[in-house]
Protein backbone atom coordinates (compact mmCIF):
# COMPACT_ATOMS: atom_id res chain seq x y z
CA UNK A 1 0.00 0.00 0.00
CA UNK A 2 1.43 3.39 -1.02
CA UNK A 3 1.35 5.95 1.77
CA UNK A 4 0.10 9.30 0.53
CA UNK A 5 -0.42 11.43 3.62
CA UNK A 6 -2.05 14.80 4.18
CA UNK A 7 1.48 16.27 4.33
CA UNK A 8 2.42 14.71 0.96
CA UNK A 9 -0.73 16.05 -0.68
CA UNK A 10 -0.11 19.52 0.78
CA UNK A 11 3.46 19.57 -0.57
CA UNK A 12 2.15 18.49 -4.00
CA UNK A 13 -0.36 21.33 -4.05
CA UNK A 14 2.45 23.80 -3.29
CA UNK A 15 4.50 22.30 -6.13
CA UNK A 16 1.58 22.63 -8.56
CA UNK A 17 1.12 26.27 -7.53
CA UNK A 18 4.83 26.90 -8.23
CA UNK A 19 4.57 25.25 -11.68
CA UNK A 20 1.58 27.45 -12.53
CA UNK A 21 3.57 30.53 -11.44
CA UNK A 22 6.42 29.40 -13.73
CA UNK A 23 4.07 29.39 -16.73
CA UNK A 24 2.40 25.96 -16.94
CA UNK A 25 -1.16 26.75 -18.02
CA UNK A 26 -2.69 23.37 -18.92
CA UNK A 27 -5.07 22.54 -16.06
CA UNK A 28 -5.08 18.86 -17.00
CA UNK A 29 -1.29 18.65 -16.72
CA UNK A 30 -1.29 20.45 -13.36
CA UNK A 31 -4.04 18.15 -12.06
CA UNK A 32 -2.10 15.07 -13.23
CA UNK A 33 1.03 16.22 -11.37
CA UNK A 34 -1.13 16.86 -8.32
CA UNK A 35 -2.26 13.21 -8.40
CA UNK A 36 1.09 11.42 -8.85
CA UNK A 37 2.79 10.62 -5.50
CA UNK A 38 6.33 11.66 -6.50
CA UNK A 39 7.68 10.83 -3.02
CA UNK A 40 7.34 7.11 -3.82
CA UNK A 41 10.38 7.46 -6.12
CA UNK A 42 12.52 8.72 -3.22
CA UNK A 43 14.03 6.91 -0.24
CA UNK A 44 12.51 7.92 3.11
CA UNK A 45 15.63 9.85 4.09
CA UNK A 46 15.22 12.03 0.98
CA UNK A 47 11.50 12.80 1.24
CA UNK A 48 12.18 16.52 1.69
CA UNK A 49 13.44 16.57 -1.91
CA UNK A 50 10.41 14.86 -3.44
CA UNK A 51 8.29 17.96 -3.99
CA UNK A 52 11.04 20.47 -4.69
CA UNK A 53 11.11 21.67 -8.27
CA UNK A 54 14.44 20.07 -9.14
CA UNK A 55 15.87 16.96 -10.74
CA UNK A 56 17.35 14.30 -8.48
CA UNK A 57 19.73 11.35 -9.08
CA UNK A 58 18.10 7.88 -9.18
CA UNK A 59 21.27 5.85 -9.81
CA UNK A 60 22.76 4.40 -13.01
CA UNK A 61 23.80 7.92 -14.03
CA UNK A 62 20.14 8.92 -14.47
CA UNK A 63 17.83 11.43 -12.78
CA UNK A 64 14.15 11.83 -11.98
CA UNK A 65 13.32 14.91 -14.05
CA UNK A 66 12.53 18.29 -12.55
CA UNK A 67 8.71 18.59 -12.19
CA UNK A 68 8.72 21.78 -14.29
CA UNK A 69 10.46 19.90 -17.12
CA UNK A 70 7.92 17.06 -16.92
CA UNK A 71 5.05 19.57 -16.94
CA UNK A 72 6.60 21.58 -19.81
CA UNK A 73 7.13 18.56 -22.07
CA UNK A 74 3.71 17.12 -21.22
CA UNK A 75 1.97 20.42 -21.95
CA UNK A 76 3.71 20.66 -25.34
CA UNK A 77 2.45 17.14 -26.23
CA UNK A 78 -1.22 18.27 -26.05
CA UNK A 79 -2.36 14.87 -24.74
CA UNK A 80 -5.94 13.83 -25.46
CA UNK A 81 -7.60 10.85 -23.69
CA UNK A 82 -6.84 7.66 -25.61
CA UNK A 83 -3.73 9.04 -27.33
CA UNK A 84 -1.18 6.34 -28.10
CA UNK A 85 2.05 7.71 -26.62
CA UNK A 86 5.62 6.46 -26.92
CA UNK A 87 7.99 7.55 -24.14
CA UNK A 88 11.71 7.22 -24.88
CA UNK A 89 13.56 6.84 -21.57
CA UNK A 90 11.39 5.40 -18.79
CA UNK A 91 13.89 6.38 -16.09
CA UNK A 92 12.15 6.49 -12.71
CA UNK A 93 8.70 6.13 -14.33
CA UNK A 94 7.45 9.48 -13.04
CA UNK A 95 6.79 10.94 -16.50
CA UNK A 96 4.89 7.80 -17.54
CA UNK A 97 2.62 8.17 -14.47
CA UNK A 98 1.77 11.75 -15.45
CA UNK A 99 0.90 10.63 -18.99
CA UNK A 100 -1.28 7.81 -17.65
CA UNK A 101 -3.12 10.28 -15.38
CA UNK A 102 -4.03 12.14 -18.60
CA UNK A 103 -5.67 8.91 -19.86
CA UNK A 104 -3.06 8.22 -22.53
CA UNK A 105 -2.14 4.69 -23.64
CA UNK A 106 1.57 4.66 -22.79
CA UNK A 107 4.37 2.58 -24.31
CA UNK A 108 7.65 3.27 -22.54
CA UNK A 109 11.13 2.06 -23.46
CA UNK A 110 14.28 2.12 -21.28
CA UNK A 111 17.86 1.54 -22.42
CA UNK A 112 19.25 0.65 -18.97
CA UNK A 113 18.38 -2.91 -17.94
CA UNK A 114 18.55 -2.25 -14.17
CA UNK A 115 16.25 0.78 -14.33
CA UNK A 116 13.87 -1.17 -16.59
CA UNK A 117 13.66 -4.06 -14.09
CA UNK A 118 13.09 -1.68 -11.16
CA UNK A 119 10.41 0.47 -12.76
CA UNK A 120 8.55 -2.57 -14.09
CA UNK A 121 7.90 -3.52 -10.44
CA UNK A 122 7.41 -0.06 -8.92
CA UNK A 123 4.80 1.39 -11.26
CA UNK A 124 2.26 -1.48 -11.20
CA UNK A 125 2.57 -1.48 -7.37
CA UNK A 126 1.48 2.17 -7.51
CA UNK A 127 -1.44 1.30 -9.79
CA UNK A 128 0.17 2.55 -13.03
CA UNK A 129 0.37 0.12 -15.93
CA UNK A 130 2.09 1.34 -19.07
CA UNK A 131 3.51 -1.15 -21.58
CA UNK A 132 7.18 -1.62 -20.64
CA UNK A 133 9.99 -2.31 -23.12
CA UNK A 134 13.76 -2.66 -22.74
CA UNK A 135 15.92 -1.57 -25.67
CA UNK A 136 17.31 1.21 -27.84
CA UNK A 137 14.74 4.00 -27.66
CA UNK A 138 16.53 6.01 -30.35
CA UNK A 139 15.08 3.47 -32.82
CA UNK A 140 11.58 3.92 -31.39
CA UNK A 141 9.22 0.96 -31.18
CA UNK A 142 8.41 0.08 -34.82
CA UNK A 143 6.35 -3.00 -33.90
CA UNK A 144 3.81 -0.77 -32.08
CA UNK A 145 3.89 2.27 -34.42
CA UNK A 146 2.37 4.62 -35.39
CA UNK A 147 2.02 6.83 -32.30
CA UNK A 148 -0.10 9.96 -31.81
CA UNK A 149 2.53 11.44 -29.52
CA UNK A 150 6.22 10.71 -28.84
CA UNK A 151 8.16 12.16 -25.90
CA UNK A 152 11.92 11.85 -25.48
CA UNK A 153 13.24 12.36 -21.95
CA UNK A 154 16.96 12.40 -22.83
CA UNK A 155 19.04 14.85 -24.86
CA UNK A 156 19.61 13.80 -28.47
CA UNK A 157 22.36 14.99 -30.86
CA UNK A 158 19.82 15.03 -33.73
CA UNK A 159 16.15 14.13 -34.21
CA UNK A 160 16.15 10.36 -34.87
CA UNK A 161 14.48 9.64 -38.24
CA UNK A 162 13.02 6.46 -36.72
CA UNK A 163 10.87 8.61 -34.42
CA UNK A 164 9.51 10.96 -37.09
CA UNK A 165 8.72 7.91 -39.25
CA UNK A 166 6.77 6.32 -36.38
CA UNK A 167 4.73 9.49 -35.76
CA UNK A 168 1.14 9.32 -36.94
CA UNK A 169 -0.38 11.99 -39.18
CA UNK A 170 -1.23 15.06 -37.01
CA UNK A 171 1.06 13.58 -34.35
CA UNK A 172 3.46 15.49 -32.08
CA UNK A 173 7.05 14.65 -31.12
CA UNK A 174 8.65 16.54 -28.21
CA UNK A 175 12.41 16.08 -27.97
CA UNK A 176 15.41 17.94 -26.49
CA UNK A 177 18.16 18.30 -29.13
CA UNK A 178 21.66 19.73 -28.72
CA UNK A 179 25.02 18.76 -27.25
CA UNK A 180 25.68 16.71 -24.11
CA UNK A 181 25.45 19.76 -21.83
CA UNK A 182 22.47 21.75 -23.12
CA UNK A 183 19.56 21.15 -25.48
CA UNK A 184 16.72 23.10 -27.09
CA UNK A 185 13.25 21.63 -26.65
CA UNK A 186 11.71 20.92 -30.05
CA UNK A 187 8.08 20.22 -30.86
CA UNK A 188 7.61 18.58 -34.24
CA UNK A 189 4.17 18.14 -35.79
CA UNK A 190 3.44 15.90 -38.75
CA UNK A 191 1.00 17.60 -41.16
CA UNK A 192 0.25 16.08 -44.57
CA UNK A 193 3.42 14.04 -44.21
CA UNK A 194 5.54 17.17 -43.63
CA UNK A 195 7.35 17.99 -40.37
CA UNK A 196 6.69 21.40 -38.80
CA UNK A 197 9.24 22.34 -36.14
CA UNK A 198 8.96 24.75 -33.19
CA UNK A 199 11.82 25.54 -30.81
CA UNK A 200 11.44 26.40 -27.13
CA UNK A 201 13.67 27.11 -24.15
CA UNK A 202 16.94 25.39 -23.30
CA UNK A 203 17.09 22.43 -20.94
CA UNK A 204 19.75 20.00 -19.68
CA UNK A 205 18.95 16.28 -19.97
CA UNK A 206 21.03 13.13 -19.56
CA UNK A 207 22.20 11.90 -23.01
CA UNK A 208 19.99 9.75 -25.24
CA UNK A 209 21.99 6.56 -25.80
CA UNK A 210 21.66 4.28 -28.81
CA UNK A 211 22.11 3.90 -32.53
CA UNK A 212 20.46 7.25 -33.38
CA UNK A 213 21.55 8.92 -30.13
CA UNK A 214 24.92 9.32 -28.38
CA UNK A 215 27.22 6.31 -28.65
Amino acid sequence: MIEDSYKHRGLRQKLVKKLAEKGIKDEGVLAAINRVPRHVFFENALLDHAYQDKAFPIGEGQTISQPYTVAFQTEKLEIKPGDKVLEIGTGSGYQACVLLELKAKVYTIEYNRKLYETVREVLPAMGYKPYFFHGDGSKGLPQKAPFNKIIVTAGAPVVPTALTEQLAEDGILVIPVGDREKQSMLRIRKKNGKLIKEEFANFAFVPLLGEQGWK
